[in-house]
């Protein structure tokens, strides 16, 4: 009977290797990627029932049609049961035998779909769930002083904006959107007695505030979906000319996203209003991101984010009604720091 199965699968172009037992069988399991198991219930040693189970604890995703010339129900139960996806009675055709075939593989192509997909649904839920608790740490942070509420959502769309100017992938658009949500998450580690104080910041201070990229990558980390995604916000305070930090990435090195994050950021903090600062209208503003292309920031995405600016008469919602879009983007700079220095 092995024979002549396998010529007759062999005729249809599938790969075959037989086995005289159950040992034998999962052997062959452990030593070859196999879609697909034919046992006979009748085996010498382990039966075919048994066989069932056991070969599934070595390759998960195998496809078993169990042979049976024992018509009992309880057997067919039984084997179904244990994971096998259908069953033949003997004697059959051969032709039977080769559409059965056709249709169990079929099924278990279907069913490693169905676990793809709810394998990414429940990544998605979680990466959701995820990133909505930490967008409520930000809004908590921000919402302690009047002058940073709302600037990660401005930040965050902005960057996305930028992104798709530049033509980035939309999966890359929605990353780069993260990390604009999320670029101060790191914030949280910063001392109170830091993010209240209005007037300058000392060198230890300053050191201490730039600590902030740092804790938030390695937040954002410890979520795998959101790697890319914390590279971004731990580099967006590097600087195109290799000034910046933590790192002194320079130019290309740095990442994509988090050369938009700069710009954007920058563009928000010129034109909002801040304690140390007037806050400028967008032609002044675009000026002085074009001050800045090819020394603090990328001179392509500042290039896209001019055209952004310019392009759009947007309106913004906010609860006092309509306002102006200025859509700005850089966490305020903390302890009266400059434009290129902010946190």
């Amino acid at each position: 009977m092995r024979t002549v199965l396998s010529d007759y699968l062999g005729q249809r172009r599938f790969q075959v290797w037989t086995a005289a037992s159950a040992d034998e069988a999962l052997i062959l399991l452990h030593q070859h990627k196999v879609a697909m198991m034919l046992a006979d219930v009748r085996l010498p040693g382990t039966s075919g029932v048994d066989l069932i189970s056991r070969a599934l604890a070595v390759e998960p995703d195998l496809a078993i049609l169990i042979l049976t010339s024992a018509p009992a129900a309880t057997t067919a139960t039984l084997c179904l049961q244990r994971g096998a996806m259908d069953y033949l009675i003997l004697p059959l055709a051969l032709e039977d035998l080769g559409r059965a075939v056709t249709r169990v593989l079929k099924q278990r192509k279907l069913l490693a779909l169905a676990r793809s997909l709810e394998s990414r649904r429940r990544q998605y839920d979680l990466e959701r769930m995820a990133v909505a608790t930490l967008e409520a740490m930000v809004l908590a942070l921000e919402a302690k002083d009047l002058y940073l509420r709302g600037h990660s959502a401005r930040v965050a769309e902005l960057a996305a904006a930028v992104a798709v100017e530049l033509g980035l992938p939309e999966d890359d658009v929605e990353e780069v959107r993260i990390a604009g949500r999320l670029h101060d998450i790191g914030e949280v580690g910063t001392l109170e007695s830091v993010l209240d104080k209005r007037g300058p910041l000392t060198p230890e201070e300053q050191t201490h505030v730039k600590q902030h990229v740092v804790i938030g990558g390695q937040i954002l980390a410890l979520l795998s979906p959101l790697g890319v995604v914390s590279s971004y916000v731990r580099s967006h305070h590097e600087r195109w000319d290799g000034s910046g930090y933590p790192d002194r990435l320079r130019g290309e090195d740095i990442p994509i996203g988090a050369r938009i994050l700069g710009a954007a950021e920058t563009y928000d903090a010129l034109t909002t209003p801040r304690p140390y600062q007037r806050q400028l209208p967008h032609d002044e503003a675009l000026v002085r991101i074009s001050q800045l292309s090819g020394k603090a920031l990328d001179p392509r995405v500042c290039l896209a984010l001019t055209n952004v600016v310019e392009g759009r008469g947007t309106v913004l919602l906010d609860d006092e009604g309509v306002v102006p879009l200025a859509p700005a983007a850089m966490q305020p700079p903390l302890g009266g720091k400059s434009d290129e220095q902010a946190g």
